[in-house]
């Protein structure tokens, strides 16, 4: 396989995700699948971030929005449970707080130098709706 950059690839190049054939890619976990050099899997892109997702396992309900509507793979789920963010494949995007439907939300965006749990320290309280 050719060892290329993001931008050397000539227009219309198949980039296969994987190396050989894969069985069962469903049940295999993300860090045990044979990445091909190509993948974005492979690639980190945590240096495009300015400001990053802290997550607040308090407020998840595990409706998946987040992993689903991630353009990175970057929420990490177990058993349909969130568990975590891969900040090396996180670009900062914020989608997956945007998709986010808790009140307040499970996935919000910090400074990407603020410290994990300062951010879970400053997190807002759930908001009381007026009937």
């Amino acid at each position: 396989m050719i060892d290329n950059g993001w931008d050397e690839f000539e227009i219309g190049a198949m980039l296969r995700s994987f190396d050989g054939a894969v069985k069962d890619i469903a049940t295999t976990l993300q860090e045990d699948r044979p990445y091909s050099k190509n993948n974005s899997f492979t690639a980190s892109v945590a240096d495009w971030r300015i400001e990053k997702p802290v997550f607040n396992k308090d407020y998840c309900i595990d409706c998946q929005f987040c992993w689903i509507y991630c353009p990175d793979i970057s929420i990490i789920s177990r058993d349909k449970k969130m568990v975590g963010i891969d900040y090396d494949h996180c670009k900062g995007c914020a989608i997956c707080v945007e998709v986010c439907p808790t009140n307040p939300k499970s996935l919000l965006m910090f400074e990407e130098k603020m410290d994990e749990d300062e951010a879970l320290a400053g997190w807002p309280e759930k908001e009381n709706k007026e009937k």
